[in-house]
């Protein structure tokens, strides 16, 4: 079942985002805050929040952030409004790109990403643009150690229910539908798995090689600027990088 492993891009991505650990917290902060608004303090009775946990986890942030912020969303500030936005638009050379946002201010936000968008030679466009493009997936990465076999490993994964498994030197790679990410996540952390990455996601269903330096280096900035972002909390695309 192995194939084109996704797991170059969000490696990519995940590097940078772990060259600034504290944005990254904070974003993930963010999610865990809208989980809990959305289902309850209660993970137990809250499956997305029990899923945006486990990625905090697997970016190894502190138990005590998570529950920070699980208490903020129950507690104190819990009336703070917070919207989830989905932006859609196209970078240089036709690269397309999905913006997932999460703001208390939809018209800063808004100006915000498109001025990113502009800035660095890409265009903002309309709901559904370039989405058709993508499957959401639910993506669980377990890195490659040496410690368990790849056969093992598949097996584990698609017994639990996963859709479809790749393999490289590097990393387990296991796709899920989102309906089935929840229940496959948790029946490989019961055989003892740890994750590097662990999340729905927007996966491209093919991807756009780059030759030209000067649009790699204008991508990546543009990228970057939105990853930069502090309403930015996911940016999904199909440069293969």
């Amino acid at each position: 079942m192995s194939g084109h492993s996704k797991w170059a891009n969000i490696k990519n991505k995940k590097g940078k985002a772990d060259a600034a650990r504290g944005n990254l917290f904070t974003k993930i902060g963010k999610e865990l805050q809208i989980a809990v608004k959305a289902g309850g303090p209660n993970p137990d009775a809250n499956s997305k929040l029990k899923d945006v946990i486990a990625k905090a986890k697997a970016n190894n942030m502190p138990n005590d952030n998570i529950m920070r912020s699980i208490k903020k969303a129950s507690g104190e500030g819990a009336n703070d409004i917070i919207e989830e936005i989905t932006y859609e638009g196209y970078g240089p050379a036709g690269i397309a790109i999905i913006v997932e946002c999460a703001t208390d201010n939809r018209n800063r936000t808004a100006a915000e990403v498109r001025h990113i968008f502009d800035k660095f030679g890409g265009n903002l466009g309309t709901s559904g643009c370039v989405s058709f493009m993508f499957d959401q997936k639910g993506v669980i990465v377990i890195e490659n150690d040496g410690d368990k076999e790849e056969d093992e490993v598949m097996m584990d994964a698609l017994d639990a229910g996963a859709q479809d498994f790749s393999a490289d030197e590097d990393v387990f790679e296991i796709e899920t539908t989102p309906a089935d990410f929840s229940a496959v996540r948790e029946a490989l952390e019961g055989k003892g798995y740890n994750f590097i990455e662990a999340s729905v996601r927007m996966v491209p269903q093919n991807y756009v090689k780059l030759t030209d330096e000067a649009q790699m280096e204008q991508i990546e900035k543009l990228l970057d600027g939105l990853d930069d972002n502090d309403d930015v909390m996911n940016v999904y695309h199909n440069w293969d990088e």
